[in-house]
């Protein structure tokens, strides 16, 4: 279940991939919403962004943390070199939530839709909702565009900063 995501908005937005304007890199970013946008970070981790905006109209939402719900097991041994020591840690950040799901620069462009890389609506709504600033970027930290479950044990980042907002 997502818990924690961010979002990146156009070519405005310095922290988004577009703001430098169309590259091979960021491609996906301008492509149809639903489909993947996967990269490789600071060559160490991929991270998965879901593109939400009309072709030509590059955003996307960063997929920052997961509750693990099915295929725990199989979560837990792409993992084991993170050494998670409780459930709660095995997609708690990007970078753990990728390697936890196996995902790779092969799921960048997949339709979330109608591919093995999917999200669905299991029906679950969040008691409380919060929003503030985006972590783990240098550029428009000031924005919040960062939206996370309040006191979920799989949120990845600081829950201080937040206005609150009931789901």
């Amino acid at each position: 279940m997502i818990v924690e995501t961010e979002a990146y908005i156009g070519e405005d937005d310095p922290a988004c991939h577009a703001a430098p304007g169309p590259t091979t890199r960021n491609a996906p970013l301008y492509g149809p919403p639903g489909i993947a946008y996967v990269y490789l970070n600071y060559g160490i981790h991929y991270l998965v962004n879901a593109v939400t905006e009309s072709e030509g109209s590059p955003a996307a939402v960063l997929i920052r943390a997961l509750e693990p719900i099915d295929g725990i097991a199989l979560m837990t041994r792409r993992r084991r070199n993170g050494r998670p020591d409780i459930e709660s840690n095995l997609c708690r950040g990007p970078g753990n939530l990728t390697q936890a799901l196996g995902i790779t620069l092969a799921e960048n462009r997949l339709d979330f839709a109608s591919s093995r890389l999917s999200i669905e609506d299991r029906g679950v709504v969040p008691p409380r909702v919060a929003w503030g600033p985006r972590i783990g970027i240098r550029h428009a930290t000031d924005r919040p565009w960062r939206c996370w479950i309040e006191g979920h044990p799989c949120v990845s980042g600081p829950r201080a900063r937040m206005s609150r907002s009931s789901a």
